[in-house]
């Protein structure tokens, strides 16, 4: 173990033995405990009620050699109601101490709940700073669907991705789509390794036990699913988009020959979303091009992408380009929403297709009415199973429909108003929105309000009916 983390074993083994002191001089108690939850209709322990984070400043030490994480969690936040104690969600990993404004707090761990309960009640409204101490050998886990998320050992590194619950196995928060913040984070690596994770990198420093400090900010809103820390031997290339976005992209030297065509058109895509959906909504972009066969899927993580592999097409780096204003910025109020991510992020590929010369979106639609895979492969799969505002289940949120029929049902609102109506609801959708979070019924209002339609219809057959749509 690296000096640093004896340290800050000794020190927090100290805190937590001055937190069993503590608990037992609290004052009268004026609040209640806060939800281990918010019931979301899919991952109801997902997440925890009475406050609302602001910020987390993550300082993370990543040993790849033996895979042991050591971290700090500094998590700022809102209370929402009177708080005698709160949750946050984080799967395995030890404990080693707690401190809420600066004082020792108890803490308890059932399942992936870690309840702690500050030396003094917090008041409604107060914002409140809570220090864990934090560490172990952090794992996966396994999504319904049957993949894996959360830690994920590389040959030379880690990377951590969070679609939906996985970023609790790499840090303590509120672990909630509804619930966005700003973030710091830091990595700490052996000399030799680059550490990737969202936004700006702020600086890179040498420290003085020869390995390597990054520091990274990101100053728009995040959900916890989105935010990533990646480390291995990165080959890194920097850049800017016409319009000055910065462009950082990390990739696996031995995926950097594949990778360069479809990262190569990354700025003019920054560009283009530009022009069709509104400003883009980050300060910077990129990817990060991880060893093949490490994950089974790309992830949009915020700002840098995660691909497993050198992406197969342009296709895919616009899907998830696509993402950072749709699911990114635009987040869902719940996993029921699913569609407002994935059937956005797969129209805007039939745009861009149909605005580059390629198959248009109505050719699509017809493609997929009639099963026709000679125009898109994916016209065979079973994207009629299940209406895409409402899986059957957990297991269902990434499934075919909700991808191909939240498609189509895009399309179908344009074949309705107009185009001009129809983009401007893209780029009202996003504008309006633009940072936040929204569910299904706000967009379905929305979308009335903003076109002077009714599109009942639209709603009634191609997002709930549960029979295969007919135009």
């Amino acid at each position: 173990m690296e000096p640093r983390a004896r340290s800050r074993s000794a020190v927090t083994a100290a805190a937590a033995l001055l937190a069993l002191t503590a608990a037992c001089t609290g004052g009268t108690v004026q609040g209640r405990p806060g939800a281990s939850g918010l019931r979301d209709p899919y991952f109801p322990k997902a997440g925890n009620g009475g406050y609302q984070v602001e910020h987390y400043d993550l300082d993370l030490d990543y040993d790849p050699a033996d895979g042991q994480l050591d971290g700090t969690a500094v998590i700022t936040a809102r209370a929402e109601q009177g708080l005698s104690s709160f949750n946050l969600d984080l799967a395995g990993l030890r404990v080693e101490a707690v401190r809420v404004q600066g004082a020792a707090a108890r803490y308890n761990r059932t399942g992936n709940e870690l309840t702690v309960r500050p030396a003094e009640d917090l008041k409604k409204g107060e914002v409140f700073r809570t220090e864990i101490d934090y560490g172990g050998r952090p794992k996966s886990l396994a999504d319904p669907d049957g993949s894996e998320e959360g830690w994920i050992r590389t040959e030379d590194g880690a990377v951590g991705v969070g679609e939906p619950v996985g970023s609790m196995t790499w840090f303590p928060g509120n672990h909630h789509p509804s619930d966005k913040a700003t973030y710091d984070i830091t990595l700490t690596v052996p000399q030799g390794y680059e550490a990737v994770s969202n936004g700006e990198l702020r600086s890179r420093t040498a420290t003085d036990d020869g390995r390597t400090e990054f520091a990274w900010h990101s100053p728009e809103p995040m959900a916890s699913y989105l935010a990533t820390a990646a480390v291995g031997k990165f080959k890194v290339t920097t850049g800017r988009t016409a319009s000055g976005v910065a462009v950082y992209n990390a990739v696996e030297p031995a995926e950097a020959a594949a990778s360069a065509g479809p990262l190569a058109r990354l700025p003019e895509m920054v560009e283009w979303g530009s022009s069709r959906f509104g400003p883009y909504p980050f300060g910077t972009a990129g990817a990060v091009v991880l060893p093949e066969a490490t994950l089974a899927y790309a992830l949009e993580t915020q700002t840098k992408p995660v691909y497993s592999g050198a992406p197969g097409s342009e296709e895919l780096v616009l899907h998830e380009l696509a993402h950072q204003w749709f699911g990114n910025s635009v987040s869902p109020k719940s996993w029921k929403d699913m569609w407002l991510n994935e059937g956005f992020a797969t129209y805007a590929e039939w745009l861009w297709s149909e605005d580059h010369g390629g198959t248009t979106a109505q050719a699509r639609f017809e493609a997929f009415l009639a099963g026709d895979t000679e125009v898109d492969e994916e016209a065979g799969s079973d994207w009629a199973a299940f209406p895409p505002a409402a899986p059957p289940g957990p297991e269902d949120i990434s499934g075919a429909p909700v991808y191909y029929r939240g498609a189509m049902a895009l399309h179908r609102i344009r074949q309705v108003v107009g185009d001009e109506k129809f983009f401007d609801l893209l780029r009202g959708w996003a504008a309006d929105h633009r940072h936040g979070n929204a569910g299904t019924a706000d967009f379905t209002a929305y979308a009335q309000e903003r076109t002077g339609h009714d599109l009942k219809k639209v709603w009634d057959v191609w997002l709930y009916g549960k029979g295969r749509p007919r135009p």
